[in-house]
């Protein structure tokens, strides 16, 4: 996700108009003497003094909601592919931010109403010898790989039908030391949970997170080179100007510099498909991040960062992607994908 940022320093009285986007200051009337003058006009026959400060009401903000409604969710797929095929394989992926968190926020009552035959989870800051009891969810085989940094990254896989090979990263310790990827092998494709690199605050990180993506361009080539890859997870990029808000004001920001949204292009174009765009090409307002501070999810203020990319021999298997906007307890929701293989 795009660095959190801190909640803005509240505005005090003297506060100039114009100085913060953001600022909630009430307007103040000048303060008038001790000797309060009394109205004289017809339409106040009381003569009250004037008040030494009038309250101007502001209009409410929306506020971020914190519950899910999972009976008012549809969680199937009547869409068809190219091939006129109805989907045999779903799959959901959420950066949970938080797994501990995610389960006291109902988390697993979503993925259990969801009932994909794969979920993805990132973000799980959770080592793997403090995972709770709760994470065990019935009928499925479950696979989870921490950072040696303890409460920080980590992925997760949980699949109905065994893979015939399951592996953690990508064989280099530089970036399987932080827990971000677990690839598994099925008959058909491979499925791979992964969390990128944030190029963090002030762009400190960005050399490490270009490294990364010319690592993991390798990696997935060399599994597309033996089956077709369904990749899913946190990209940590937004890589067109309608994958978020503000695209004018973060040019410079972690998540949207020209640098990570030219290789997330390098990368579509060695064979790989956004399959949200491919279906929904112009679509605005389209999130799957939003910040936990100025209700920026209630505004819909958000950034597209959460991704299905699939192997170009399989982009015309699809049958939907839809973001599940109306899931809570993450700053991320979850998204799903319904495919035919």
């Amino acid at each position: 996700m795009p660095p959190k940022r801190g909640r803005p320093a509240k505005a005090t009285k003297k506060t100039k108009a114009g100085t913060s986007q953001n600022s909630k200051t009430e307007s103040l009337d000048k303060p008038t003497s001790k000797k309060t003058k009394r109205v004289t006009s017809d339409e106040d026959s009381n003569d009250e003094p004037v008040s030494k400060k009038t309250k101007v009401e502001t209009k409410k903000q929306p506020m971020n909601k914190t519950a899910t409604n999972l009976d008012n969710i549809d969680y199937e797929c009547q869409k068809t592919n190219e091939n006129e095929q109805k989907y045999n394989l779903k799959i959901c992926s959420w950066n949970v931010s938080g797994l501990r968190a995610c389960i006291k926020k109902n988390g697993i009552d979503y993925l259990l109403k969801e009932n994909a035959d794969i979920i993805a989870l990132q973000e799980t800051k959770c080592d793997k010898n403090k995972l709770p009891e709760e994470v065990k969810i019935p009928g499925y085989n479950d696979y989870f790989v921490d950072s040696k940094k303890s409460g920080y990254c980590g992925v997760a896989l949980y699949t109905k039908v065994k893979p015939l090979n399951v592996m953690y990263g990508m064989n280099i310790p530089l970036h399987d030391d932080e827990g971000r990827m677990i690839t598994a092998e099925f008959e058909n494709f491979f499925v791979v949970s992964v969390y990128v690199p944030n190029a963090g605050q002030k762009l400190v990180t960005l050399p490490k997170r270009l490294q990364w993506n010319k690592d993991f361009k390798e990696f997935i080539g060399n599994l597309d080179k033996k089956k077709p890859v369904i990749i899913c997870g946190d990209m940590n990029v937004a890589h067109t100007e309608i994958d978020l808000t503000n695209p004018k004001t973060n040019m410079k920001n972690a998540g949207f510099t020209k640098e990570e949204r030219d290789d997330m292009t390098n990368f579509l174009e060695a064979g790989f498909v956004d399959t949200f765009r491919q279906l929904y090409p112009d679509k605005t307002g389209a999130y799957t991040f939003w910040a936990y501070f100025n209700n920026a999810r209630a505004k819909n203020i958000g950034w597209r960062i959460d991704y299905f990319l699939v192997s170009e021999a399989i982009k015309n298997n699809v049958c939907d992607n839809v973001i599940r906007d109306q899931v809570f307890g993450s700053d991320h929701c979850p998204i799903v994908l319904y495919i035919h293989l």
